[in-house]
């Protein structure tokens, strides 16, 4: 089974993993901040590893093929990053915002020191950290990111396309007609994954998509010296896997793997990429 874009004579078909035992964030309030929503498995006293989702995403909706095994060996916590999803509401959305979001979650559950998975934007908002907080972060993994979009006109239209094709299958995206046989927990999959992509406003996505094209880290990313990997999208049309690459190589040392898939790999390519994002947290 899967669920139906229509756009014009174009039909596609999008597959999701399965979402049964996928546990219920709780609200976590965050003094001087506001109040998002969190969730907070495995071991207590297994290494911590915080995870930052993509843009137009919540932090299960693009972690929740990946958590049951990061869980075996880290204390895994996943919130929805502001503006999106149940994250914080503020009058503007700032990816600087959103890194002192990450250690105001970490002090809110105890936690000291942490490693950082980021995808796509979250990979934005973690190098922000390892930048800011060089001392709490231990190690860190960027998938399907770079280190900024102002380098040629075919990355900032990307960029663009990106953002419009967010906000379009936002209100496209439509359950198909279900077969009797198709067992009830599947239907029941797609119907939470579209709740979690329609929790974030088309607006909200378009300041994100901008503020994400400000971003630029390439003055500071050589002088981040932790132990890192970079997860790379081969296929990815909205971050070409050139500029991936070209973070990993502006990290020292920095260990590499690629996955023959698109952007939404995280979900639609889970079968390949959550091995290669394994491989790369264990590289830490």
């Amino acid at each position: 089974m899967a669920v139906t874009e229509r756009g014009g004579a174009r039909r596609r078909l999008i597959t999701m993993p399965p979402t049964a035992g996928v546990p219920d964030p709780v609200p976590l309030d965050l003094p001087g901040r506001g109040r998002t929503v969190v969730t907070d498995v495995g071991p207590r006293d297994a290494p911590a590893l915080v995870l930052l989702h993509s843009v137009a995403c919540t932090g299960l909706l693009t972690w929740y093929p990946a958590l049951d095994r990061l869980a075996r060996d880290h204390r895994v916590v996943v919130f929805d990053q502001r503006w999106h999803g149940r994250g914080i509401r503020s009058p503007e959305f700032r990816l600087a915002d959103c890194a002192e979001d990450v250690t105001a979650v970490a002090d809110a559950l105890g936690i000291g020191r942490f490693a950082l998975a980021g995808y796509s934007m979250g990979g934005m908002v973690a190098q922000l950290v390892a930048h800011a907080e060089p001392e709490r972060v231990t190690g860190l993994v960027l998938c399907s990111t770079a280190s900024n979009f102002r380098r040629g006109l075919r990355q900032r239209v990307a960029l663009d396309v990106f953002g419009r094709t967010l906000r379009q299958l936002r209100e496209r995206v439509k359950l198909p007609p279900v077969p009797a046989a198709v067992p009830r927990e599947r239907v029941e999959d797609y119907r939470w994954g579209l709740r979690e992509f329609r929790s974030t406003t088309p607006w909200e996505i378009a300041v994100a998509v901008d503020e994400i094209g400000r971003f630029d880290s390439t003055p500071w990313l050589p002088s981040v010296r932790l132990p890192a990997a970079v997860v790379v999208t081969t296929k990815d049309r909205f971050i070409s896997p050139d500029h991936q690459r070209s973070l990993a190589r502006r990290l020292p040392g920095a260990a590499t793997y690629e996955v023959a898939a698109g952007h939404a790999a995280c979900v639609l390519a889970a079968g390949r990429w959550v091995p290669a994002l394994l491989a790369a947290v264990h590289s830490l």
